[in-house]
């Protein structure tokens, strides 16, 4: 894949990693079009930006915007060689306390998101010849942790949506390249953002993140990412904490999760 002259579709792209990866793939020489709910963001992403880029507020758990979107960035640019479903949120607390609306909140973002980007956007890519498919799971679509429930269950079912659309455009010998993208900590607002149960210090929680856990910029991030995309490859891990806990769970099996427990009790 040669980002030069692609264009290229990023959902979330209205901070954090989505904007790094839009800046990213311009400086490479794509054509690029970004989408957020939030239109604050977007609009600053937009000017960073400069002329001829195209933005549009889409709420990507709706599957009709996502299809809008898809054929405005197809009308728009005549092509459409890559999509990067980016776009997520966070919610965090004890699977006693989750309530089924904000569980609900996050599948339909995390994970219809995902599949509303990859479906829609799919002929065009196909169309194109040259398609590329880059679908953001985390580090917990590698391994699960206390808390992260509704984050796990979104995340793990990336990994298996895309691991299985990969398959599938193989077998039917489709030009459509798939990349799943496995970010561990990144300095992003989508801790401080997201939303929590009842009786959480969600203020602390996310500050504890941001400084303690989030070692990498998104700018580093997207660097990593897109360097993925030119090489084709079908997972990637960002950060040395993904390598390190996801090789630790792969050493130690299904000990990990009472290991990761104990962690998390003694920091509480």
């Amino acid at each position: 894949m040669h980002l030069h002259g692609a264009v290229v579709a990023i959902t979330g792209a209205g901070s954090g990693i989505g904007r790094a990866l839009a800046l990213a793939c311009q400086s490479r020489g794509a054509r690029v079009s970004i989408c957020d709910l939030d239109e604050v963001g977007l609009a600053e992403t937009q000017s960073l930006l400069g002329a001829g880029i195209h933005a549009q507020v889409v709420d990507v758990s709706d599957r009709v915007q996502m299809r809008a979107y898809a054929a405005a960035v197809a009308e728009l640019f005549g092509v459409v060689n890559v999509i990067i479903n980016n776009a997520g949120v966070t919610y965090s607390g004890p699977i006693t306390d989750v309530e089924y609306d904000d569980f609900e909140w996050l599948m339909g973002i995390n994970f219809w998101g995902v599949v509303y980007g990859t479906k829609e956007f799919l002929p065009y890519l196909i169309e194109s010849g040259n398609g590329h498919i880059v679908n953001l799971s985390s580090l917990f679509g590698l391994v699960s942790v206390p808390t992260q429930a509704a984050y796990n269950s979104a995340k793990f079912a990336v990994r298996g949506f895309t691991e299985s659309v990969r398959q599938d455009l193989i077998v039917a010998g489709l030009p459509v390249a798939v990349t799943c993208v496995h970010p561990g900590g990144v300095k992003t607002g989508i801790a401080r953002n997201g939303r929590s149960t009842q009786g959480q210090d969600h203020q602390a929680n996310s500050r504890r993140f941001e400084e303690d856990l989030a070692r990498l910029t998104p700018d580093q991030a997207a660097q990593i990412i897109v360097k993925a995309i030119e090489r084709d490859k079908p997972r990637v891990l960002v950060g040395i904490d993904a390598h390190i806990l996801h090789n630790l769970a792969k050493f130690i099996g299904a000990r990990y999760q009472g290991l990761y427990a104990k962690v998390v009790s003694r920091s509480n």
